[in-house]
Formats: C-alpha cells, sequence, structure tokens
C-alpha cells in the first residue's frame, strides 16, 4: 500500500532525494491535519484571499466588512498599560545587574491579568483554583492585538513577551489540544503568571525544517526520558513552563515541561551573547536524561507535533504585525520633534522635500500595519485559520519595520542615530529581528504561495500527474495530452472560462468608500483577479520542477500581498475614515502600487507625499488611527543648550 502524499512522490519524480521528498510530505501531511480542524467554511480555501484569487465573484465584502471597531478599554488592559507605564516613569523596567525585564515588573504585570489575557478558565477544580482567575474567558484577539501595539510603543520586549507565551508558548497547545486534566493544572497557573512559558521548537539543526529535530523522549514506566538540545527558545529560564518538541517513537510529539528551580546533572541552561531580544532571556536547553511525566504529553485528535507547532503560529504573526505597528510609531514621533528642532542651512528639515517624504511613507507603514492587524485578529475572531492574511501580516509589518529603521528613522536622525540611548543604536537589532521570528520572510512567501495553490494543484494538475505517473510519462507530449484527454479536460475547461469569462466585483461604493481611492480599489481589485491565471501559467510551464523556482515563487507571492495590504488598508480606512487617514491611505497605496508595478513616483504621488509630510511634521497633528502618541525621548546633544 502507497501512503505516500501526492506532494512527497511528486518531489521524487522531480528527482529529489528520498530524504527530501519524505520531509515535504510530512510538513505537507502536518498542514493538512492543523487545516482540518477547522470548520469548511473556515480554512484557507475560503479565507478572503483565497477567494479574491481563485473566484469568479471578488469577495469585496471580506475586505470592507471584517474590522473591529474601537470600544470601551478593558479595565485588565488599561491596568496593565499603567503597570507598565509606571515602572517607565520609575526606571523600574529592567534588572539593574542582567539588563533584562525585573521581577518586580513581571509580577506587577501578573497581579495585572497581562499573562491570562489569551488563557481561556472555564471549569477549574477547586483545590487548583487561584484567586480572581475562576471562570475567566479569554479576551479576543482582536482587543489583544492593537494593545500589543500600545505596550510596544512603552516597551517592545514586554509587548513580545506576552505573545511568546500567550501564542507560541505554552498556552495555546494547552488551550487548544491539552485534554481536561492538563487544562486543569496548567492554565490557571499560565493565566496568573506564576508559569510564564515558551515554545522549544528550534535546535541547532532544525530551525524552518521542522522535521529535522533531533532531541528524543523514551518511554520508561511512567516517564519520558528526554535528551537533546534546543536553541534561540526565548523566554526559557530555570522554573519556566515550556512546549518542547522532540521525537517519540520517531514522531514529533510536544511534551509540557516544567523546568527545575535550578540546574542540575539532567538539565542544563546554554548561555550565549545574542543582539537581539536583550531585554527578554533566550538560551539555549540541553537535556540528559531529564524525566518527564508520561501524563504530560499532548496528544491531539489527529496529527503529532507539528500538527501543534503549526496551530500557533498565526497568532504570533499578527502578535509581531502588532508589535511592529506600535514600534515603527515610536520612529514616528521620535523624528517630527528632530526633524522640527534639526537646522540645516537656515531651515529646519522638517522643510526638505526628502524628510517630508520619509514622514508620510512612515505614516503609511504605520496605517497598513494596523490595518493588518486589525483585519487578521477579526477573521481569527470569527473562526478562520487565517493562514494566508496572517502572513501576509507578518512579512509585511517585520518588512517596513526594517526599512523605518534604516531607511527612514536613521537616515533622518543622522550620525546621532549611534549615540547611546538613542532609539535607533540602542535597538537596531530588535527592529531586525522580526525579519527572521516566525519564519524568514521570503520563505514565508513560498509558504504563502504553496498555500494559495494548493487546492488548484490537487484540483486540476494532481489527476494529471497521477495519471501520467501511472503512464510513466514525466513530461507529457501534444500526443499524450490527446491520448489521455479525458484527464486533461477539467482543467482546459478552467483555462477557457478563466480566459474568456469575465470576473465580477462589486467595489466599494461611494457611500461606504472614500472616492479619492476607489481608483487603488480597482487597481488592487483587477489585478488580484488576474492573479490566478498568472499563478496557473506557472505551474504548467515548470511542472514537477516548480518546487526549485523559489525566487520566481518568491516574487509573484511579495506581489500578491502587496495587493491585499493595499485592500486591508482602503478597508480599514472606509471603516475608520478621517480626512488625515485617507491622505495617508491615498500615499500608501501609491507606493505600493509602484512596488507592484516596479516604477518609481510620478511627480503628482511625490507631491501628495511631501504634502502629507509637511502636514505631518507639524507635531500637533492627531491620528488616532497610527495610534496614540508616544513617549518620547530627550534630543541627544542639544546644541541649543
Amino acid at each position: 500500500m502507497n501512503d505516500k502524499s501526492f506532494a512527497e512522490t511528486a518531489m521524487e519524480l522531480s528527482g529529489k532525494t528520498k530524504e527530501e521528498s519524505k520531509s515535504i510530505g510530512k510538513v505537507d501531511t502536518a498542514d493538512d491535519q492543523v487545516e482540518n480542524l477547522f470548520e469548511e467554511k473556515h480554512k484557507t480555501s475560503h479565507s478572503p484571499v483565497h477567494r479574491a484569487v481563485w473566484e469568479n465573484e471578488f469577495p469585496t465584502k471580506e475586505f470592507l466588512n471584517n474590522f473591529s471597531f474601537e470600544e470601551e478599554e478593558l479595565k485588565v488592559t488599561k491596568d496593565c498599560y499603567e503597570v507598565l507605564n509606571d515602572h517607565k516613569i520609575n526606571e523600574t523596567l529592567y534588572d539593574s545587574e542582567t539588563g533584562k525585564l525585573s521581577k518586580d515588573l513581571l509580577d506587577d504585570l501578573s497581579k495585572a491579568g497581562y499573562f491570562g489575557l489569551l488563557v481561556p478558565i472555564e471549569t477549574v477544580q477547586a483545590t487548583r483554583s487561584i484567586k480572581g482567575i475562576v471562570g475567566k474567558p479569554a479576551i479576543p484577539f482582536s482587543r489583544f492585538s492593537p494593545f500589543l501595539s500600545k505596550m510596544a510603543m512603552l516597551e517592545p520586549s514586554v509587548a513580545g513577551l506576552a505573545s511568546v507565551h500567550g501564542c507560541i508558548g505554552a498556552v495555546d497547545p494547552i488551550k487548544t489540544f491539552g485534554n481536561k486534566y492538563q487544562k486543569e493544572k496548567w492554565l490557571p497557573l499560565l493565566a496568573s503568571g506564576k508559569k510564564l512559558s515558551a515554545f522549544a521548537l528550534t535546535e541547532p539543526w532544525a530551525g524552518s525544517d521542522m522535521t529535522a529535530l533531533r532531541t528524543t523522549a523514551t518511554l520508561e514506566e511512567d516517564h519520558y526520558v528526554v535528551n537533546g538540545e534546543k536553541l534561540f527558545i526565548t523566554n526559557a529560564i530555570c522554573g519556566r513552563l515550556i512546549s518542547l518538541v522532540c521525537l517519540i517513537d520517531n514522531e514529533p510529539q510536544v511534551l509540557i515541561v516544567e523546568l527545575p528551580e535550578e540546574e542540575n546533572a539532567h538539565f542544563q541552561l546554554k548561555e550565549y551573547g545574542l543582539y537581539a531580544l536583550s531585554r527578554l532571556n533566550n538560551n539555549g536547553l540541553v537535556f540528559k536524561d531529564f524525566k518527564v511525566p508520561k501524563e504530560n504529553l499532548i496528544k491531539p485528535d489527529k496529527g503529532n507535533g507539528l500538527t501543534i507547532a503549526y496551530h500557533g503560529l498565526n497568532l504570533g504573526r499578527i502578535a509581531l504585525c502588532a508589535n511592529a505597528a506600535g514600534c515603527m510609531n515610536v520612529m514616528l514621533w521620535s523624528m517630527l520633534p528632530w526633524s522640527n528642532f534639526r537646522i540645516t542651512y537656515g531651515q529646519p528639515i522638517a522643510k526638505r522635500e526628502l524628510v517630508q517624504n520619509r514622514i508620510a511613507k512612515l505614516a503609511g507603514y504605520i496605517l497598513s500595519s494596523n490595518s493588518l492587524v486589525n483585519w487578521c485578529s477579526s477573521l481569527i475572531d470569527q473562526g478562520y485559520r487565517g493562514e494566508l492574511e496572517c502572513i501576509v501580516a507578518k512579512t509585511f509589518g517585520s518588512e517596513k519595520q526594517k526599512e523605518a529603521a534604516i531607511d527612514l528613522c536613521m537616515k533622518t536622525h543622522g550620525g546621532r542615530s549611534f549615540l547611546h540611548g538613542h532609539l535607533i543604536g540602542d535597538n537596531i537589532h530588535e527592529f531586525l529581528a522580526p525579519l527572521i521570528y516566525e519564519g524568514e520572510g521570503d520563505m514565508l512567501n513560498m509558504a504563502f504561495f504553496k498555500s494559495l495553490v494548493k487546492e488548484h494543484g490537487v484540483k486540476y494538475f494532481e489527476p494529471i500527474g497521477k495519471a501520467m505517473m501511472e503512464a510513466g510519462i514525466k513530461k507529457p507530449s501534444p500526443i499524450d495530452v490527446i491520448k489521455n484527454y479525458k484527464v486533461f479536460l477539467p482543467y482546459a475547461k478552467w483555462l477557457f472560462e478563466e480566459k474568456l469569462c469575465p470576473k465580477s466585483a462589486t467595489l466599494f461604493d461611494g457611500q461606504s468608500f472614500p472616492p479619492k481611492l476607489k481608483n487603488h480599489a480597482d487597481f488592487a481589485i483587477e489585478n488580484l483577479q488576474k492573479v490566478g491565471s498568472e499563478i496557473s501559467s506557472l505551474m504548467r510551464k515548470y511542472q514537477l520542477r516548480l518546487a526549485d523556482k523559489q525566487c520566481r515563487m518568491s516574487l509573484l507571492s511579495h506581489k500578491i500581498q502587496n495587493l491585499i495590504t493595499m485592500l486591508a488598508t482602503l478597508g480599514y480606512t472606509a471603516t475608520h475614515y478621517d480626512e488625515i487617514t485617507e491622505q495617508i491611505a491615498d500615499v500608501a497605496c501609491d507606493n505600493l502600487k509602484n512596488e507592484i508595478l516596479g516604477k518609481h513616483p510620478n511627480d503628482h504621488q511625490i507631491r501628495k507625499s511631501v504634502k502629507l509630510g509637511e502636514k505631518l511634521s507639524d507635531e500637533d497633528f492627531v491620528c488616532s488611527n497610527l495610534g496614540p502618541k508616544s513617549t518620547l525621548g530627550t534630543i541627544l546633544m542639544n546644541y541649543k543648550q
């Protein structure tokens, strides 16, 4: 019996080794298992992005209606913000010896409920209950993610810690896949902050390739005995709770591991110098005959540890974009007073076109990031998997944060950027690291492409591939097509309809959508409706060799993601409208359109951007859709003193 996935067989036929083909097959199977956790209407094939590319009728409403509105601030989030703000004012954010987030800060955040925001506590045995959290629901993700942006404006590491703990740490594996005993035992501790958590997947040999794990766990009587090493595990120190991905009977599985309070012969922390994550703990973990109770195994109904690992990633991707939006907000508010202060040739640089254009660009990046965070979070709350949408948020947020830090903020601040105490000099690695977190950008571009084409490939190309395999044909000739016309007929029909039958789209109307931005919406929709043919053409051209065309896949993926970002930005602007937001969205979409077309901005676009930058450079301007004014530091080496 052949139990190989089609992806595995196709890889073998394309000349890949059995080992690589088998690894790809495992990843493909794990992705299917995660997909099957969701209702049919919320799977990737029914997501807004997938429908926008493949359906004849464009799902316009999915890009206009799926936005949450600002509600009255929750008491728990208000309390957490005040705790962080008080510690910042009192300069007690960091431990004086280690430079890490201080114990007093973490204790106060725990008491305020910070670490329980995403932890649902439904029924807990009285003996295991913790005062104040029994019966507590998790807050909606659409309330959690914008709050992270606000926290990131005060201290990005604190926002990142909430993501590590609640999105990709032990919280999601236990609340999603844990049994009753595991939920009752661990969720109250995780919610209270008595146990902070981490997700231990990466190894010296295994990062993006989750199938290369070497850490093992062997069942001996009532314990699993763990041996192996983990690397780059954020929030992992003695006493923490981790989700450990390891091999059990040669299958990746997840164990919930309570790290001992002190290192011992069976467990050691591996410390190393790390430029990023300077305020958080990031360590290697070395296990030698380390025992874990067998009841700590998280066992999904279907799938294995890869299924669990994939499930929590999308929440982390939204959180990363939210954090980036907060950081870029701080950059913007640092540029404004500086550009008005800094005089060159008798004028403040805020009057210079280049600086005004940078300010306008950065405002657009913040608006688009906030739009993606709001949109993706709303989809998650509705029950969507959000695989495609969350990749868009992660790649956009991380790439634009990098550009904002280096090309916009650093260049505007000039040499002072490298002074101790400067926003850029002190945090440059923090601003660059998200390019790698939750999947490196170009790798995610390919993952986006593969998820987007999967259903189309299975429906039309898989039957053809199987028929050709059985006939021993690697590349079908016209005669082969004629002989096997029945298997080619469904795809020929799809291709005919795609080429000759016009697609329809209900565009954003004048009442619900700013008329000035309608051309951007038309451009994005029209181009998304053409993308299906472009993808299918690549699949026809390269066939089994497509997996090796990484650059081509990444480029097309990036183009599609920019089109999606345009629509998310426009949808958010329509539902959170004010005049300044409309102008920012206009400039943001101009920049995205030029990137898609590979063009430089024209004179009209430059004038709009510069005019917007001039308006924004007034320190008294207000735009709620960019986020609140962040706390600003003093201007270093103030020559007016």
